[in-house]
């Protein structure tokens, strides 16, 4: 085992809880992009953002009853409505209890939620949760650089998976279709945007950093505490050479991939919504009727016609096609609206050398 014993024993156990903070903050900002994005659709689409907004709460709602349920609180009341949602536990717990009930409510959206999907994941792909360290840096296995490059590694393997399982995703089988759906769901409803009937509380980027400030800074020995044991976990796993320590957190990692994978493709959905509403009349149905048309006329097509691409061809196929017909018509639109703003400018113009 190479690496210097100051590397070992104080720096290295950092390495991985920097690499799910910096995930974790890659989550953040997509949040926030995308609830930039709801706010450009609200004025046409606001029972839309009402039940995105719904779908946040719940998730916070389930992961502070989960807290509660944790730390053997109770839960003596739920209520839930499409603007708050609150938990009362059966017993009021002071303390450390308290802090983790706390620490469910204001972290716990971020992966608990997506850890459904990842337990759905154990069953739809084959392969793609090693913990993997490249043969050469074995040695290096448990310094910063080593268990860094663990996890970046295992991540990648991960991503590569799952990537590979969306972009052949099959739309016409249950199972996968189920899957696309939830993902959906949860890239939609990892947040909600705002708390109370009147908004009173903006849901933000800084609302959140604000919270878990607030936790870390109420009660810091707690804090201090969560990393001792961390560090003690590190050290166990160090000596019995076992990747336990790294594994917990690469777990934690493939929960922000899968987040920031849902973020992606709700924004996809999103930005096709805010362009189909600048199309008028009743052809802004079109790129809707697009999808399945284009997705099923090419599944019927490699019927006749088999490829071992069938899934990835008919879903490029689908994305493009929707694409196209949507900046097709918005362009359209665009240039009869400037044709009669010139004409109109035009008329105008001369109706005032006219009267002079």
């Amino acid at each position: 085992m190479n690496g210097s014993p100051v590397d070992i024993v104080v720096f290295a156990p950092l390495a991985p809880i920097l690499c799910v903070i910096l995930f974790w903050f890659i989550q953040l900002l997509f949040i926030e992009s995308q609830r930039y994005l709801l706010d450009k659709i609200r004025p046409k689409h606001e029972p839309l953002c009402r039940f995105t907004n719904f779908l946040g709460i719940l998730f916070q709602t389930i992961c502070h009853a989960l807290g509660y349920t944790v730390t053997k609180s109770g839960i003596s009341d739920i209520y839930l409505s499409i603007n708050y949602g609150r938990v009362a536990p059966k017993k009021e717990r002071k303390g450390i209890f308290e802090w983790i009930a706390n620490a469910f409510l204001f972290i716990g959206p971020f992966f608990i939620p997506a850890g459904l999907l990842l337990i759905c994941l154990f069953f739809l792909l084959s392969n793609g949760f090693e913990i993997t360290t490249p043969i050469e840096l074995v040695k290096l296995k448990y310094t910063f650089g080593g268990q860094m490059i663990t996890f970046g590694t295992s991540l990648y393997l991960f991503s590569k998976n799952l990537y590979s399982f969306l972009l052949n995703i099959d739309l016409l089988h249950p199972g996968h279709l189920g899957f696309l759906l939830l993902m959906i769901f949860l890239g939609m409803g990892i947040r909600p945007s705002y708390i109370g009937e009147q908004k009173i509380d903006r849901v933000d980027m800084m609302y959140d950093l604000r919270n878990i400030w607030s936790l870390i800074k109420h009660k810091p020995m707690y804090v201090v505490i969560l990393f001792s044991i961390a560090y003690v976990f590190f050290y166990i796993s160090l000596l019995l050479t076992k990747d336990w320590y790294i594994s917990l957190f690469i777990i934690f990692g493939w929960l922000s991939i899968i987040s920031i994978s849902s973020l992606m493709i709700t924004h996809f959905i999103i930005l096709l919504i805010k362009n189909v509403d600048e199309i008028p009349d009743c052809k802004k149905y079109l790129p809707y009727i697009t999808l399945p048309a284009s997705y099923i006329s090419m599944r019927i097509l490699f019927l006749y016609i088999p490829t071992s691409f069938k899934y990835s061809i008919s879903l490029l196929v689908m994305i493009c096609s929707t694409i196209v017909v949507t900046l097709f018509l918005n362009n359209k639109f665009k240039t009869r609206e400037k044709i009669k703003l010139l004409k109109k400018t035009k008329n105008t113009g001369e109706g005032k050398r006219d009267e002079q």
